[in-house]
């Protein structure tokens, strides 16, 4: 089973440093997040987890701190289904912070129920891509300072499965749970590759992450017999540490090897699918959430 599972998961390591730079991590108290935190920690890295849950993100600190010594770390609230929690998270980073080098976009929500965030959208598109839109469109001058400087966007494979419904962002006409995930994920690709467009000039790069299929509490909403599944080949899904790999990938690989707007897997670039390398719905997406959200983002 070990032999076959290393054939899914290739191994991969890189000792480059990141002493000196500054990290923020979204849904960094568990699963993929907490060990992408862990992996920059490690490199010297100072990382701030951005979690909506602060007693467990202030555990996941300690355990960070624990675990790797000289780690610089610290716990910051963000619910990134509110977006006044947005502005208070960025104007605490603005008065803390001198510089910011990476921001990984990593939190998100799946499969779940029909919910709505504080503000009133779907809680799937509201979190896994306006919540993260709003909080790069806010932390932007930030990171134009401290250029180079990249923004990582987690998307999982559901992307080709999805379609973005114009017509019902809500979800509340026919809302389906895995329906409104493979959108949500769609629309980080799609973020991913018009915000590259966008901000390249200022130097700051952007790539959107498919971590595979990683078993993490991410999947705490789906049913059976999908769960039964799940957990009787668990063998064979990757670790939260494994499923950290490409983020980091995207981190610390130079950018001379790296395309910004791309689509990166397995320590590798792959090809979104083929809604997801649309440039007619990326503009649409992108001047539709601007006005959801009532910003002007040019």
């Amino acid at each position: 089973m070990q032999a076959i599972r290393s054939l899914l998961t290739p191994k991969w390591s890189s000792d480059v440093s990141l002493e000196g730079k500054t990290a923020i991590v979204t849904g960094a108290n568990s699963g993929i997040g907490k060990e992408t935190a862990k992996d920059l920690a490690s490199r010297g890295a100072r990382v701030i987890l951005a979690c909506r849950d602060m007693a467990k993100g202030e555990q996941a600190a300690r355990d960070i701190i624990r675990e790797v010594e000289g780690a610089k770390v610290v716990t910051r609230h963000l619910d990134l289904a509110d977006t006044k929690s947005i502005c208070q998270f960025v104007e605490n980073v603005y008065d803390t912070e001198k510089a910011l080098h990476y921001l990984i976009n990593n939190a998100g929500v799946a499969i779940c129920p029909h919910n709505l965030t504080v503000d009133g959208y779907e809680m799937q598109f509201g979190v896994n891509h306006l919540g993260h839109f709003f909080l790069t469109f806010l932390l932007l001058d930030l990171l134009k300072h401290s250029a180079p400087s990249r923004v990582i966007t987690v998307a999982s494979g559901a992307h080709a499965m999805g379609r973005i419904h114009f017509d019902d962002l809500s979800g509340g006409k026919d809302y389906h749970p895995v329906r409104a995930y493979a959108q949500s994920q769609l629309a980080s690709v799609l973020f991913t590759r018009e915000l590259a467009k966008r901000i390249e000039v200022f130097g700051v790069t952007t790539y959107s992450v498919d971590p595979g299929v990683v078993n993490t509490n991410l999947t705490r909403h789906i049913r059976r017999p999908l769960v039964d599944v799940l957990k009787r080949f668990s063998w064979l899904l990757k670790t939260p540490a494994e499923g950290a790999y490409t983020t980091v990938y995207c981190v610390i690989t130079p950018e001379s090897q790296l395309l910004t707007g791309g689509h990166y897997k397995d320590c590798a670039s792959t090809e979104a699918c083929r809604a997801g390398q649309d440039d007619g719905i990326a503009l649409k997406l992108w001047a539709v959430s601007c006005h959801m959200l009532g910003i002007c983002w040019k």
